[in-house]
């Protein structure tokens, strides 16, 4: 299969290095673009003469080039190469064995859903309130080269952020924390945990007023349509900070996505 593999070098990984990463997809002859910030990802991916997509990156990339592959009709594989590595965890990957995933490219074929929110793909969630503001604190930390980033940005997001009055289709709420995922998620204090599946078929919505599970409701469905009076949103597009205007519509898109994974 000929195959592209697009690598991010900054997504934050540390081992492998890039070089061998590279070095190894190379040696498998699969077709590599490091890809650097002034390039357009998107259209990398739409130009790519492949069989298959495949992204190096943290859960934000993965995203981006796994809606080409949507549109395309191409397989898709994921290589964790990022910090969390939510997907390819999800995914039953090993998300610290970026190496071991190349063996995707060639591998078993399987399909999967994604979520759309205002036609964005996510492979993971969409998170709004007190967990998009943890996000967005964190990145103005990183850029300014801040230590304890996230620490300081859970912080910050703890003191400042306020019940916010939102709409759930049509109906209101008073949140927090509102996070719509793409299939079913064991949530944890400040963080996510994993998914059972991932072809469910079904978009899940918590909200709540606080930071524990307890305080919390769920609903499923295939769609949900969150607006407020302003209009727009600070979100977190799987991890990656975003402004949506509002309202905001999600919907699952079944069985969407083509994905390899290894033969084992």
């Amino acid at each position: 299969m000929a195959g592209l593999l697009i690598v991010n070098p900054s997504s934050g990984s540390d081992s492998p290095s890039t070089d061998e990463l590279v070095d190894e997809a190379g040696s498998r002859g699969i077709d590599v673009h490091v890809f650097s910030p002034d390039e357009d990802l998107d259209a990398i991916a739409h130009a790519a003469d492949a069989d298959a997509l495949g992204m190096a990156g943290g859960d934000g990339s993965l995203a981006a080039v796994a809606a080409v592959a949507i549109e395309r009709d191409l397989p898709f594989v994921c290589v964790p190469f990022g910090t969390r590595n939510h997907f390819a965890r999800d995914l039953g990957l090993d998300r610290d064995d970026p190496i071991a995933a190349l063996d995707a490219f060639g591998g078993t074929e399987r399909r999967i859903d994604a979520g759309r929110v205002n036609g964005q793909v996510f492979l993971n969630n969409v998170s709004l309130g007190m967990y998009a503001q943890l996000v967005h604190e964190r990145e103005e930390h990183r850029r300014r080269r801040e230590l304890l980033a996230r620490a300081r940005a859970v912080v910050i997001a703890l003191r400042d952020f306020s019940t916010r009055d939102v709409t759930v289709d049509a109906e209101s709420m008073r949140v927090r924390v509102l996070l719509v995922s793409n299939n079913d998620y064991t949530l944890e204090l400040l963080s996510i945990g994993e998914r059972e599946r991932l072809d469910e078929g079904l978009l899940h919505l918590y909200a709540g007023t606080g930071i524990l599970r307890a305080s919390w409701t769920e609903r499923s469905g295939e769609r949900f349509t969150v607006d407020a009076r302003a209009g727009a949103l600070r979100a977190a597009i799987d991890g990656e900070p975003a402004r949506l205007e509002t309202p905001l519509e999600f919907e699952i898109a079944p069985l969407a996505l083509r994905v390899l994974v290894p033969p084992a």
